[in-house]
Order: C-alpha cells, then structure tokens, then sequence
C-alpha cells in the first residue's frame, strides 16, 4: 500500500522506460488494485514486463463489499496474481484452506497465481520450518492437476527476514528452495518439478540479489520495498540477468 496515483505511474513508466524491450529477465509489476488498469495500458508495448493484482477475493461474486474477484482482475488484462503473502496470512487471518479457494478462480480465469509460502520466527527457531512449508504447499497447491500446477509460480518468503534486521543466507535459501521444488517433483514429476519457478522474497535488494540468485533453485525474486525506486530495482533485474 505505497504510492501516490502520480507515483505508482512514474516508476511504472521509469521501469519500462529502461526495461521495457530488451533483457533475458520477465518483469511482473504489482500495484494496488485501483492503478492496475491504467498500468498495464502502459506496458503494453513491452514484451517482457507483465502486470500482477496483489491479491483476489476467495469469492467468484456477490455480496463481498470492497472484494474484488479473479474474474474482475482477468477481464482489465491482468496476467498474474500473489495470493498467501504473509502479511495476508499474519494480518488477515488467510488460511491454506482460503489461499487454495482464491487459486481455483485464479486458474478458471487463465491467470498465473504466485503462491506465497514460508515460516515465521518462532517456526524457524523451533525446528519445524520444512514441516510448515511442506504444509502450506500441500494444502494450497496438491490439489491441482498436472496441467494446473505447471502454470503456478511459487514465492518463498521467510517471515523472520523481511523487515527485522535478520538476513536468510545462501546456505538456508537453497534448502528452501531445493526443498520445495523436491516436494512437487514427489507429488508431481521431476520434469514438472523443474519447470515451475520459485522466487525468494526476503528483503531482497542490489547489494544482496547477486549472491541470492546465485542460490540453488532460485529463479527469481519476489520484491518488496526495493521496487518503489526504480533505479534499485532495476539494479536488482541486472543482477538476475548476470546470473543466468
């Protein structure tokens, strides 16, 4: 929830000023729902940089006020969506069970969901942070088919290191990381397993992108505060590109 109408279109613009053809990297945008619609009007000619809605309704319709539903968000051009974000799990109450709702219609509306997952704190320091993730990735995404979950990004965010001063390193990312793309490749196939992305989204930022993409099965990153200045953000697409 940051920036001004005027704000929100002149890093929009800025970005796809510098990135808007050229470069190895997909770039996905996520603004607030009321600047989504004049956004993607704006990156229209660019071939790499899509637009994603923060979040959907569980709901297909109906009496939901201040709701807004997958097929709403399919209808302006959106292409993607992040559902179980931890602030959407922490200040929300969202459960596994509300996140996999919001999945379905997210996928009856050919959009791509990014499903969040990951621990907090105290589920890091009491030794049961696999136990969490393997939860939360069976009962929000085991219930699709083989076709469905292919079309399925996966955001990997330790609660603990977003906003607290503590950093994940490299060692902890790659066992996250490895450790869900082994659990869809158990339920699922080693070739699915493979052609899913999981991006890390744990305080992502110029200074640390390079050694975080260089983590085993890291494809990417699911950015928070750096991406409201253009000139760090796109430092951060630079250091995904180096490594690939």
């Amino acid at each position: 929830m940051n920036l001004s109408y005027a704000q929100a279109f002149a890093l929009a613009d800025e970005i796809t000023a510098f990135a808007g053809k050229d470069g190895k990297a997909e770039i996905i945008l996520a603004p607030p729902f009321i600047y989504l619609h004049e956004i993607i009007s704006r990156v229209q000619g660019s071939t790499r940089i899509s637009v994603s809605a923060q979040d959907c309704s569980m709901n297909k319709n109906g009496a939901y006020t201040g709701e807004v539903s997958a097929e709403m968000l399919a209808s302006i051009g959106v292409e993607f969506v992040i559902i179980g974000h931890s602030e959407r799990r922490s200040m929300h109450g969202e459960s596994n069970a509300m996140i996999a709702k919001k999945l379905r219609h997210i996928l009856e509306n050919t959009m791509i969901p990014i499903v969040c997952v990951g621990e907090t704190r105290d589920e890091r320091e009491s030794g049961i942070m696999a136990d969490t993730v393997r939860g939360q990735i069976s009962e929000c995404l085991f219930h699709l088919k083989d076709h469905e979950i292919r079309s399925c990004v996966i955001a990997y965010e330790p609660v603990w290191a977003i906003g607290t001063g503590l950093n994940a390193n490299s060692q902890q990312i790659s066992e996250m990381h490895t450790l869900i793309r082994n659990e869809i490749g158990k339920k699922y196939s080693g070739e699915i397993a493979n052609e899913i992305s999981i991006l890390y989204g744990g305080s992502v930022n110029s200074q640390n992108a390079a050694e975080i993409f260089s983590s085993d099965n890291v494809d990417g990153g699911l950015i928070g505060g750096a991406s409201l200045k253009a000139k760090e953000f796109l430092a951060i697409v630079e250091e995904l590109e180096k490594s690939r």
